[in-house]
């Protein structure tokens, strides 16, 4: 099986995994999420494109998921990947 990430038109989310611990840790994270919070003033951008360009902030969400508590797979949403607020 394939460990690299991909968009699920079906569900409309990008599905992908996190070395943890040396365990790779399963998660999705939403179309629109990704796209509200990356490219909200764009209408041609592709999920799995903005989730690769992002992943190292999105792989932290992911494990900071995990170090409060919760269970694979995780599923992120909006309020995980919020804008750092303006300066």
């Amino acid at each position: 099986m394939s460990h690299e990430p991909y968009y699920d038109a079906g569900t409309a989310t990008v599905r992908f995994w996190v070395a943890v611990d040396d365990v790779l840790v399963g998660a999705t994270i939403g179309k629109s999420t990704l796209h509200y919070r990356w490219y909200k003033n764009s209408s041609t951008d592709d999920p799995l494109t903005t989730y690769t360009q992002n992943a190292a902030e999105i792989d932290d969400v992911v494990r900071r998921r995990l170090a409060a508590g919760s269970r694979e797979p995780i599923m992120l949403r909006d309020a995980d990947v919020v804008a750092p607020a303006a300066g």
